[in-house]
């Protein structure tokens, strides 16, 4: 039904805008010499493409949306006496399967004789139904953009301000998208607050933040540890830190690096084919780098540790020698290290504008002056767009906290309180998608803790994010 709708809906579109176009054109000859029309004969057909297109749309948008529960009550309703006595869940059920049938698939389950003799008379009265609603809307469709085509019609004339009416519906759906994306920005943090109440209404909030043990889940026996649940985030809040520190580490003074070679020494040639090539790794996805991680990067670092750790063994840094040993692939040094590749081109192309957005009369009167280029760099170049570069840095560390992938991958799942970065820590991102996974009682703190951590991530991120737009609208320096 779709392509037969799409078609018409677009062949009713053209029509209305040549329709009005023509029709304003037949007014503008029909005017006495010296006047002239408020708006252009192309206003008129868009506002008569507006008004035509968007009631027949609006009556097929409602009827996708009430259409499926109408069909639902009336194929109920007059279902045979044996059909209803089920279940609500076996009914459903029962007529999911007389659809399949009715549409020539075998049905999912297997049924009584009784039921399975049902299932094509019952396909087929779903059929029907659900081709009547469909013919309904379309109906209804079409008696709306023809009631909305002659009420345009008969206000085309030529003092119609056809081109303001035209730009309002054009604010107005400006608006429309707007305010949907504060909806929905609103409706994410009234969830997130909503869900981490009733989390914090069982754990304080201080247990939360300040608590160095993370056993979300219930043991089977009370002496177990963890037994009632220990939801002490810090542990996660540490290896998240340490992990972005760590690709901040390797991001930030290759990144910048980068854009500052790209921005003052490259070649034109040579920085127009190097930049799109460095930016390609945006692209790529995060789990890419996490098979990079696990199976590359991981088991090289585990053999240069593992190598080194033999060396010691036996001399006087013997113990260290045996903590080397033992380090394995998942580690926060491996997730971090690949987590800095990934942000590179983040830090680079942002860098990079900002540089490039330096006036070149700084530079001309630096060299004025006698400097070289590295001293300009130094001394005007990177104090002009310090501002710029260190919101570009804040923005790559909130992208570093809420990465998940690489994390899961390379640094493993165990929470624990540690600034080594070869041991196997978790973060929060991490650990959300593992108290979520799965068939979950959204009743239990266990669940409920996930959105204590997104409340908590969200804030944070936040949190960075201000802080960057701070710098950068404070210390902004205007240039001529």
């Amino acid at each position: 039904m779709t392509w037969l709708v799409l078609p018409i809906l677009i062949a009713v579109a053209v029509a209305a805008f040549v329709g009005g176009r023509r029709l304003a054109l037949r007014h503008e000859r029909t005017m006495a010499a010296g006047q002239r029309p408020h708006s252009r004969p192309g206003q008129h057909g868009a506002y008569t493409l507006i008004w035509t297109l968007v009631p027949a749309l609006a009556v097929l948008m409602a009827a996708a949306m009430f259409a499926p529960g109408i069909e639902r009550d009336l194929t109920a309703s007059g279902a045979p006496e044996a059909v209803q006595q089920l279940e609500p869940f076996r009914r459903e059920a029962f007529f999911a399967d007389a659809r399949s049938v009715g549409a020539g698939r075998p049905a999912v389950q297997i049924w009584d004789a009784t039921y399975t003799e049902l299932l094509p008379a019952e396909g087929r009265r779903a059929e029907r139904i659900g081709q009547m609603l469909d013919l309904g809307g379309l109906v209804g469709a079409a008696l709306a953009a023809l009631l909305g085509g002659l009420f345009v019609f008969s206000r085309i004339r030529p003092d119609l301000r056809a081109r303001n009416r035209v730009e309002g519906w054009i604010v107005g759906l400006l608006v429309a998208c707007s305010v949907v994306a504060i909806l929905t920005t609103v409706g994410i943090i009234a969830s997130l607050v909503y869900d981490s109440v009733r989390f914090f209404a069982s754990v304080p909030i201080t247990e939360f933040l300040f608590g160095t043990q993370w056993s979300p889940q219930t043991a089977i026996r009370a002496d177990q540890v963890g037994s009632t649940g220990a939801f002490g985030a810090l542990p996660l809040f540490v290896g998240t830190f340490l992990i972005m520190i760590i690709a901040m580490t390797v991001a930030a003074p290759v990144g910048l690096f980068a854009a500052i070679y790209l921005s003052e020494y490259a070649g034109p040639v040579f920085r127009a084919t190097v930049k799109p090539v460095l930016e390609i790794l945006a692209g790529v996805p995060t789990v890419v780098y996490g098979f990079f991680a696990a199976l590359t990067v991981g088991p090289a670092f585990r053999e240069f540790f593992n190598g080194l750790g033999a060396l010691m063994v036996g001399g006087p840094l013997d113990g260290i020698g045996q903590y080397l040993m033992l380090v394995q692939n998942q580690m926060a040094l491996v997730a971090g290290a690949v987590m800095g590749i990934m942000l590179i081109p983040f830090v680079s192309s942002l860098s990079d504008d900002i540089i490039n957005a330096v006036p070149q009369s700084l530079r001309d009167g630096s060299y004025a002056m006698g400097a070289t280029k590295s001293e300009t760099v130094k001394r005007v170049l990177l104090p002009a767009a310090l501002p710029g570069v260190a919101g570009a840095m804040l923005l790559a560390m909130s992208r570093a906290i809420g990465e998940t992938m690489i994390v899961t991958m390379a640094a493993g799942l165990a929470a624990r309180l540690t600034l080594n970065p070869l041991d196997t820590v978790t973060t929060v991102t991490v650990q959300i998608v593992t108290l979520l996974t799965g068939d979950q009682e959204f009743n239990s703190p266990k669940t409920l803790s996930a959105f204590g951590l997104g409340l908590t991530l969200f804030l944070v991120t936040l949190a960075l994010n201000i802080i960057a737009q701070r710098i950068v609208q404070t210390y902004r320096q205007q240039y001529d």
